[in-house]
């Protein structure tokens, strides 16, 4: 019997990993998971509860007592909180821009990395964030660094943004993507960085379809050697 790997895609804001991970798993047959869905939900309820962002303790506590579940339905990704569908509202504009300062607590990441690490065990998982490679399962069989310019990246938020409904300026996106990637790349525990053994992707020139496309011939190639 086949066994199957796990893929892990790392990578900046907006460089196109949540779609290119769906696709990667839709046509593996695997299961997608969205671990940034998981920061997001916990981002949208300190918001939602007035629970300051910068406070690690307060922070924590609140996530002990919160469930996130990531549900496929109709080849979409749910995120249910509580028992409650937020799959929109975590991609707020608010939520987005304060996420990064929710991220960067170390007894957070320690959390989610626990309940990520247990979703993956089985294999046969596609999953995208910020430390994949790095800290959640650096021994995944397939890591894949996708990355692409600031420009661009604003630009896919941006029609995104306008996609889903949200008020969305391109300067001012442009520059909280810059923001964002300096908080992320800089932040003590877990920065985003590129694992030694992770294969980069430069999606600036590429269709989604063409990182998908290469995306699956590296994860077939460890398929057939296993």
């Amino acid at each position: 019997m086949e066994r199957k790997i796990r893929i892990a895609i790392d990578g900046p804001a907006a460089a196109g990993k949540s779609t290119a991970a769906k696709k990667v798993a839709q046509q593996l047959s695997y299961i997608y998971i969205d671990t940034g869905a998981m920061y997001r939900a916990l981002t949208y309820k300190a918001l939602t509860n007035n629970v300051n962002v910068e406070d690690e303790l307060a922070l924590a506590n609140l996530l002990e007592r919160t469930t996130i579940l990531l549900k496929a339905e109709d080849n979409i990704q749910l995120v249910e909180m509580d028992g409650i569908d937020v799959t929109e509202k975590i991609r707020s504009a608010n939520v987005t821009n304060a996420v990064s300062s929710v991220a960067k607590h170390s007894s957070i990441r320690l959390n989610m990395v626990e309940r990520q690490r247990k979703l993956a065990i089985n294999g046969g998982i596609v999953m995208d964030g910020r430390d994949i490679g790095t800290k959640v399962i650096p021994d995944a069989e397939l890591k894949i660094f996708l990355k692409a310019s600031v420009k661009e990246r604003a630009i896919r938020r941006h029609h995104e943004n306008l996609h889903r409904g949200f008020p969305s300026e391109l300067a001012t996106i442009e520059k909280e993507i810059q923001m964002r990637d300096q908080k992320d790349t800089e932040r003590a525990c877990s920065p985003l960085k590129k694992a030694v053994d992770a294969i980069e992707l430069d999606s600036t020139a590429l269709t989604i379809d063409q990182v998908v496309k290469e995306i699956i011939e590296l994860a077939l190639e460890r398929i057939e050697t296993r």
